[in-house]
């Protein structure tokens, strides 16, 4: 039998929010009609929402970024230690997970004789591991120098709504998750990526094995405090900061904010962010 989350249990009280919200199973004063989650109102706004959406990349942002400002960071590219070689962009491609190759491709069959196609050979060379063979600093300019350019600035954010936030999105709504559960969905494929274990899939195909989906009939505060359990736990073993999950996402768990609503504060590797 699946287990209902510890979230049902917790000694914590919840954080009275000021703005009222309707979430699946709730009316308009807050009260519950049921006490099992229903799936999101197919005509209701999700995190595709243009508000919404900019929101879900500011907050991303704050953790991947150190900052709420996403737009700037077309250019931002370094070696931040984590085995992955070069990590770059609005959403972190990496040269050694496939993806910051499959943008260069694809920018490049649009754009031929831009200033990372020379870099392909390379490329393609060190994906899959944390190697800069053949990159080194005349990358680092070339990514920096073409990520002025709107071109490429377009090209990063159709790659990351192909290949994260739209898949995302998708199977959250599937699962019958509201707004918040898309962002954590989204997140948890921005920083796993969409395989399996320790990837996206890998972590929700443990999730569900223990706890009901809303569009199961389970409750969505209890399914998504055990996703975040598993996610956590594959962060652990992966030796990296779970803050973005302990003190903004679960945050907003606990707080009942299902409709990811503003304001919101929250903080990242200790430093406070708060968008109102």
């Amino acid at each position: 039998m699946k287990r209902a989350g510890r979230l049902l249990f917790v000694a914590v009280p919840l954080v009275a929010v000021a703005a009222c919200f309707v979430v699946p199973g709730q009316s308009d004063d807050g009260s519950r009609s049921d006490s099992r989650s229903a799936a999101p109102d197919a005509g209701a706004a999700g995190l595709d929402a243009p508000e919404k959406k900019e929101l879900a990349q500011r907050i991303v942002s704050s953790a991947e970024n150190s900052s709420l400002d996403w737009r700037g960071q077309y250019d931002y590219i370094e070696d931040i230690d984590d085995g992955r070689g070069y990590t770059a962009g609005i959403i972190g491609f990496t040269t050694g997970t496939h993806d910051l190759l499959v943008l260069v491709e694809r920018y490049t069959k649009s754009h031929p004789g831009n200033a990372l196609a020379r870099y392909l050979p390379a490329l393609r060379e060190v994906d899959g591991s944390e190697s800069h063979e053949g990159l080194g600093s005349g990358f680092v300019a070339a990514w920096k120098a073409e990520s002025r350019k709107a071109a490429f600035q377009r090209a990063q954010d159709s790659e990351r709504d192909r290949v994260y936030f739209d898949p995302a999105v998708r199977i959250a709504k599937r699962d019958g998750l509201g707004v918040l559960g898309q962002f954590i969905y989204y997140d948890a494929m921005v920083m796993h990526g969409p395989g399996s274990d320790p990837g996206f899939y890998g972590i929700r195909k443990r999730a569900v094995a223990q706890a009901d989906t809303p569009a199961e009939g389970g409750d969505e505060k209890a399914y998504l405090d055990i996703f975040l359990d598993m996610r956590r736990g594959t962060m652990k073993d992966e030796k990296r900061d779970t803050t973005r999950v302990d003190t903004a996402q679960r945050r907003f768990l606990y707080d009942g904010n299902l409709d990811l609503s503003t304001p919101l504060k929250w903080k990242v590797y200790g430093q406070s962010y708060e968008v109102k």
